[in-house]
């Protein structure tokens, strides 16, 4: 397993209207590293986002969708994305006010 640091974890956050329905409930959604485990994945958003607590991580291995140009096929590459949920008591992460 490679040695990842805390700011390589999270790569970007999804923006989509399901996970944005789901920031009302603390939940937030980010493309993560494919060898991070939910562990790191912790520690990377309290460290980020000052102020969080989190509840609970579920991660999901999505696998890459074939692409075809011409005759010729290839695959987009595997992602990893992780649901984060916050404590009650935590604050929101910053990232998302705007949206």
């Amino acid at each position: 397993m490679a040695n990842i640091q805390y700011y390589d974890v999270i790569l970007k956050p999804v923006i989509t209207e399901k996970s944005m329905n789901a920031m009302a409930d603390k939940k937030y959604t980010f493309l993560v590293h494919p060898e991070a485990n939910k562990t790191q994945i912790k520690e990377a958003v309290e460290k980020m986002f000052e102020g969080t607590q989190v509840k609970s991580v579920n991660t999901m291995n999505l696998d890459g969708k074939t692409k075809r140009r011409g005759m010729t096929f290839g695959k987009t590459a595997k992602t990893k994305k992780a649901i984060v949920t916050l404590t009650e008591e935590s604050k929101e992460i910053e990232i998302f006010d705007g949206l």
